[in-house]
């Protein structure tokens, strides 16, 4: 079923180690565009919702500068995986995996993500 975001009221939620966080509304994240949340723990996540629908999570700080900057990358897909492009160095990171592709040894954290 497909739902048109504009008339559900779903919220995002990202998985932490026990609980689910309620982040937004979905109506919040454009697709393309990325949405920082501030966590319970202090630290940061970087959302993203693609053009068919699909949610991602990952930690918003760009491991190679120390700036919590990826929530503002630009995102694309490379051989089919979607990724963000540090808006500062440029390196990308798979939005599912958080594996750099530009530097197999660097990952961030990545979270489960829902509508509900």
């Amino acid at each position: 079923m497909t739902l048109a975001p504009e008339t559900t009221a779903l919220k995002v939620r990202l998985r932490l180690a026990d609980s689910w966080f309620t982040v937004c509304d979905l109506t919040a994240l454009t697709p393309g565009r990325g949405l920082a949340a501030l966590l319970p723990d202090g630290r940061q996540a970087a959302l993203f919702r693609d053009r068919s629908g699909t949610l991602y999570g990952i930690d918003n700080r760009d491991p190679f500068s120390g700036a919590a900057v990826l929530s503002r990358g630009l995102t694309g897909t490379h051989r089919g995986r979607p990724f963000v492009a540090s808006p500062l160095l440029k390196q990308r990171f798979d939005l599912v995996t958080g594996q750099c592709l530009d530097d197999e040894t660097v990952r961030v954290a990545t979270y489960e993500v829902q509508a509900a």
